[in-house]
């Protein structure tokens, strides 16, 4: 049985750890905040950018840039996985990689014969995926301590230099979404080769697009456009991804705080039992020497 003394330790140990968790959950939720505001600032962007790309791809134009050409034939296919650098965060790690494994099954029964590559981002990704016999083309630890858009850059240009020079045929995206507080979903999106986006209604064969007038050519435009299309999915995803990091801790804390002071609320209980007790066995010890006495 627990004596006083260890009772009093593992509350103060409790109470030690609830301060940190709330501390934690502080943090994030000043993170948050931050996080949340970079990517709702950034969505109508990275949306109406799309919107463009779609309407010019979807043009009746000769000229079929590169990046929209699907490859008869996949031989290689590269995967960009997004987690976070830091645990403590409930099971938002462990969703994304378990989307990510899922999808990289998927794809290894539908071409057995292609080359998978990983790109992947953040701690926790390179520490699971880099103990798979897939290869892994570049890692990017230490990412969201200070997110910077020339992260994206970097990963958007390695991506699409190795389409270019047929090194990829398929070029995957897998990260969590923000949608709420409450709400992180994984998401696979396809960066290459880029998929025109349809409308919602698909029983409306005949699409209207925009009829844009080019300056200097469609040619031009598409390798001005795309480049940046691409930077700005990839730094839409590290976003997203940030947000949704902050949110998953946040809560997590949250509910590690409460469950301390659950435990903090059940261990004072039992110290005032286990002191109660003690304290009756005292005073019967003295009454029964009290009788011994007078006997």
């Amino acid at each position: 049985m627990a004596t006083l003394r260890d009772i009093r330790q593992r509350i103060t140990t409790v109470q030690n750890t609830s301060k940190i968790t709330s501390a934690m959950k502080m943090v994030a939720t000043a993170k948050l905040r931050r996080a949340q505001d970079a990517i709702l600032s950034a969505r109508p962007y990275a949306t109406k950018l799309s919107e463009i790309l779609s309407n010019l791809a979807l043009a009746e134009e000769e000229f079929a840039h590169p990046f929209f050409q699907e490859r008869k034939d996949v031989t290689s296919i590269a995967f960009l996985v997004i987690t976070s650098d830091r645990g403590l965060c409930g099971s938002f790690n462990t969703t994304i990689l378990r989307s990510a494994v899922a999808y990289i099954a998927e794809l290894k029964e539908k071409y057995p014969t292609a080359k998978l590559s990983l790109v992947l981002v953040g701690k926790k990704s390179i520490a699971q995926l880099s103990k798979t016999e897939e290869f892994v083309q570049e890692q990017f630890p230490d990412v969201f301590g200070k997110l910077q858009f020339s992260t994206a850059y970097s990963i958007a240009s390695l991506l699409s230099e190795g389409f270019l020079n047929y090194d990829y045929d398929l070029v995957t995206m897998i990260y969590s979404e923000f949608k709420s507080l409450i709400k992180q979903v994984p998401t696979i999106q396809q960066l290459l080769p880029i998929v025109p986006e349809t409308t919602a209604n698909t029983s409306n064969k005949k699409k209207k697009t925009v009829d844009y007038i080019y300056e200097p050519n469609r040619e031009e435009i598409l390798d001005t456009l795309l480049p940046k299309y691409l930077n700005m999915q990839v730094w839409k995803g590290l976003l997203e991804s940030n947000a949704a990091e902050q949110a998953a801790r946040m809560m997590a804390m949250d509910a590690a705080t409460n469950n301390a002071n659950d435990l903090i609320k059940i261990l004072k209980l039992s110290y005032n039992k286990a002191r109660q007790a003690a304290i009756t066995t005292e005073m019967l010890e003295i009454v029964g020497g009290a009788e011994a006495l007078k006997g």
